[in-house]
């Protein structure tokens, strides 16, 4: 399956030439093409070994110089050559697997046609005991007394259609910013290199700020946000009117969903929007509890502030676009952390985070292409993810069975 998957990237993409062709480090009189790290990176990350220790464990097998044309490199170049690595490269071979998925029109938008770009932050690690010029610092109170706490934290792209999700993009967050200023400077260079791959920008409450609203607006693009209590006013018109409208109530797969869907809002005079629209949704959905099979009610309230008109976007789907957002903070984040290793430290350096992050990026992306448009339905209704990712990972380690018989 390891080499399926790379054949898939080569055909789709032509993978290895682009490699050679886009990446590039600092190094002045390189020993190990900076090529041949990212290949090595990049199928360590779709077998989710999550280790270079663990990695070059597999140096004995055949598989590598098939691979490579070479020996694999050992765990500390790699983790060396990977502080120096220009992410330009990188963000080209995202930028190319986007264009051919485009292209091949494998990346459909859902049924309402908007393709929408969520925008969240992701806090990779955070420690005591080591920092780095890119790290953050917080004060945190232990039970030794008020500490200094080093973290890093990026903000992601990720582009949602219709079956298939795609994380286009991330940009670290330097010392003394907020989380939205990042995301700007993340969307001035998405914006110019995927101009026409999103309809929408959607974030958390963070993002409702008419300077971040204002910001889309002028690149063409709407904006949507979840609207918490720091719009008073605009929240206290909105809950005004709820009391007085009776809501739309309809039935959906998980239970029933009460909706309140009112425009023209004017208690948000610093946002440039002309018309600003404020959706609730009030919902309720009965689980049944694994432990003592006992069903039990579920009820969650949204709000959001949008500048979709009700012409172009209807109000299941700004809600659909909502969710879209929480989806991706409890589906792609906590997938890339719990199986794609994303938050595992390989070497603490500004540059060499962001690099991991971007591969990691690259090869879940790669890796849901793959699945959802190149193996047959079939074989996806037999065999789940997580079935093909074990997969691949034993294809690395076969080479080394003959090695580990007994005589």
């Amino acid at each position: 399956m390891l080499r399926r998957i790379l054949a898939y990237g080569q055909k789709l993409m032509g993978l290895w030439e682009l490699i050679d062709k886009t990446v590039r480090d600092g190094r002045l009189c390189p020993r190990i093409a900076a090529a041949t790290v990212v290949r090595s990176l990049l199928v360590m990350l779709l077998a989710r070994l999550g280790s270079l220790n663990a990695l070059e464990q597999s140096k004995k097998g055949g598989f590598w110089q098939r691979w490579l044309g070479r020996a694999l490199p050992s765990a500390d170049t790699l983790g060396r050559v990977c502080d120096s690595l220009e992410p330009e490269g990188l963000r080209a071979l995202q930028h190319e697997l986007y264009e051919r998925l485009k292209r091949n029109k494998a990346l459909e938008p859902p049924g309402d046609g908007l393709m929408v770009a969520v925008v969240d932050a992701h806090e990779s690690h955070a420690t005591f005991r080591r920092c780095c010029s890119g790290c953050l610092q917080r004060k945190v109170r232990t039970q030794d007394g008020e500490k200094v706490q080093y973290y890093h934290r990026h903000v992601t792209l990720t582009l949602v259609g219709a079956d298939l999700r795609l994380s286009l993009d991330a940009e670290p967050m330097h010392p003394g910013e907020d989380e939205v200023a990042a995301a700007i400077r993340l969307l001035d260079r998405v914006l110019a290199a995927y101009p026409r791959a999103f309809d929408v920008v959607e974030g958390d409450g963070l993002y409702a700020r008419s300077d971040f609203f204002n910001y889309v607006l002028s690149k063409g693009k709407d904006v949507q946000a979840v609207l918490k209590d720091e719009q008073r006013d605009l929240l206290q018109d909105a809950r005004g009117l709820w009391e007085q409208t009776p809501p739309t109530v309809s039935q959906t797969s998980r239970g029933e969903r009460q909706t309140w869907d009112m425009s023209g809002f004017t208690t948000w005079p610093q946002c440039h929007a002309p018309v600003v629209r404020v959706v609730r949704s009030y919902e309720t959905r009965r689980v049944r509890r694994q432990l003592n099979r006992e069903e039990e009610q579920l009820v969650s309230d949204w709000a959001w502030v949008s500048t979709l008109t009700p012409a172009r976007a209807s109000t299941n789907t700004v809600v659909r676009i909502g969710h879209d957002r929480w989806d991706i903070e409890n589906q792609a984040f906590n997938e890339l952390v719990n199986r794609w290793h994303g938050d595992h430290v390989y070497r603490h350096q500004e540059g060499a985070m962001l690099v991991m992050w971007l591969l990691t990026l690259l090869a879940a992306n790669l890796f849901a292409a793959f699945y959802r448009r190149n193996l047959k339905p079939a074989l996806r209704a037999a065999q789940d993810t997580l079935q093909i990712a074990r997969l691949i990972l034993s294809e690395l380690y076969q080479d080394l069975l003959p090695q580990c018989r007994s005589p």
